[in-house]
């Protein structure tokens, strides 16, 4: 298999470990979940870090999709995430501090429903990508 088509695949397997992973944890340590989901935004470094992953796996989505079933949607997420991903580089690290801290302790009421939306996303993922 040519690295052009390994490197999709695999990035889109840990997203897909990743949400059945988020998922879990949600559901069985919410707390855990919670400090979790707020440590994204604590420095420039992890701000960057986040962007740089939702890249490659929005470029993996888009370069795999024609692999995987649901094509044309994963297709699209992977566009949604590099559009998205590209407008959050134009804002500042400390303004998406903020609006984490803003928004993630309300999003923390919902961790059962993220948790259970986490693990059939990683499922459907995987599912789409062995079929």
């Amino acid at each position: 298999m040519k690295i052009l088509h390994l490197l999709p695949l695999i990035l889109i397997c840990l997203t897909a470990v990743y949400c059945v992973a988020l998922g879990m944890i949600a559901l069985t340590k919410p707390a855990t979940a919670a400090r979790f989901l707020l440590g994204f935004a604590n420095s420039m470094f992890l701000h960057y870090t986040e962007l740089f992953l939702r890249l490659a796996i929005g470029f993996a989505f888009v370069l795999h999709s024609p692999n995987m079933l649901l094509t044309d949607i994963f297709h699209w997420f992977g566009w949604i995430l590099i559009s998205t991903t590209a407008c959050l580089f134009l804002v500042p690290w400390q303004s998406h501090r903020q609006f984490t801290l803003y928004v993630v302790p309300h999003a923390n009421r919902f961790l059962k429903l993220i948790g259970v939306t986490s693990l059939i996303a990683g499922f459907a993922i995987l599912f789409s990508t062995f079929h």
